[in-house]
């Protein structure tokens, strides 16, 4: 991969789309096409007359949560991420980071075990163990008190990164698609390439004849410094979703990941025969340009750093050449990165090589005790 850089920070998306003048909707942002060698410009309202009857759109279901909380440890302020809950022992996989006193977060370094988190509420943490022998990054606790759910409800807001203005309600952070789930699961981070849909936009695709198959995949809290492959999440992909999908394969129809979620999801529930089998649990994949894709034929997604992991997901779907085409049009274009930015259509090209090089990041230049109440 490439080293670590930043986006250029004016060509970070600072507000939704919907609050940048009046009269815009969520589907007012831009997105670029890729299709092989060939790169086109559209607004993402277009949508529906760029695909085509039988196209079926894989869509993410979860829901985001209000993950970030305000601690302490001692007298210090923290706070909690809330990034992935566990099966039926009560954990969750948390981030702890440091206020930085514009109203957003930085990183701080994790553990040890043992320490205690003390939230509002009543709620304690007890940090168990790293996630992963990776990074200590993100630590399985035990949850003492009251319950999460009603903590996230009561006291929760939308996890914010510094490049954006101000909070949100997490109103905006919900896609048209999320699904509220009983267990109290759901994303730390919104699968935000369902962001643009409105119930317009989705009423006039299905109009064209363009399906749906909802399927689940719990996005965890993404690695804003260090850029780390993805971790273990949890999934679920039904019995009619995936019934859906092998028909549409078999009917010669193309399979659309709305997101890298999606993605992650559908070929996590694909066996080398690239049938789809209903599934559910947790997925460790990581599509990359060695492993391939079995199931799906292009994606719609954001613009991502050129240091992400994702960027093997779309090269693996679309190859290397084509997407360094479609970042370097993006780059050009003025295009808007992240969560409430413009979008990427990515359809498979013809070749699929070697990994990604610089180029990307050249291209962008650099960077981006007792418990007090």
């Amino acid at each position: 991969m490439t080293p670590a850089v930043r986006v250029p920070e004016e060509l970070s998306a600072r507000v939704p789309v919907e609050q940048r003048g009046p009269g815009l909707d969520r589907d007012a942002v831009r997105m670029l096409v890729s299709r092989g060698a060939g790169v086109a410009h559209h607004m993402f309202a277009e949508l529906p007359r760029l695909l085509r009857a039988g196209d079926l759109l894989v869509v993410n279901t979860s829901a985001t949560l209000a993950a970030a909380v305000d601690g302490w440890i001692g007298h210090a302020r923290v706070v909690v991420h809330f990034s992935t809950r566990g099966d039926d022992d009560g954990r969750w996989a948390v981030e702890l980071r440091e206020p930085d006193g514009r109203g957003t977060t930085r990183a701080r370094a994790g553990g040890p075990a043992g320490t205690e988190v003390c939230l509002p509420g009543g709620v304690r943490l007890i940090l168990a163990e790293p996630l992963s022998g990776r990074s200590e990054r993100l630590w399985w606790a035990r949850v003492a008190g009251p319950g999460v759910a009603g903590l996230l409800r009561e006291y929760g807001r939308p996890i914010r990164y510094s490049y954006t203005e101000r909070d949100q309600p997490l109103s905006v952070y919900q896609t048209v698609f999320a699904l509220p789930s009983a267990d109290g699961a759901g994303s730390a981070e919104m699968p935000s390439a369902a962001r643009p849909f409105t119930a317009r936009l989705v009423a006039e695709l299905v109009g064209r004849g363009v399906r749906f198959a909802p399927v689940t995949l719990h996005t965890g809290v993404a690695s804003a410094e260090a850029h780390e492959p993805p971790y273990p999440e949890r999934f679920a992909v039904p019995g009619a979703s995936a019934r859906l999908i092998n028909a549409t394969k078999a009917g010669g129809g193309r399979v659309l990941a709305v997101g890298t979620t999606a993605v992650r999801a559908v070929e996590s529930a694909a066996g080398a025969d690239g049938v789809v089998r209903p599934r559910a649990g947790w997925t460790s994949l990581v599509v990359t340009p060695e492993r391939r894709v079995r199931v799906v034929d292009g994606l719609l997604t954001g613009l991502h750093e050129p240091e992400a992991s994702h960027l093997l997901m779309l090269e693996a779907i679309a190859g290397r050449a084509a997407v360094e085409r479609g970042y370097e049009a993006a780059l050009q274009g003025r295009y808007l990165w992240h969560e409430f930015g413009d979008v990427h259509l990515v359809l498979p090209g013809q070749s699929r090589d070697r990994p990604l090089t610089q180029s990307i990041a050249q291209a962008t230049g650099s960077e981006t005790g007792p418990c007090p109440m």
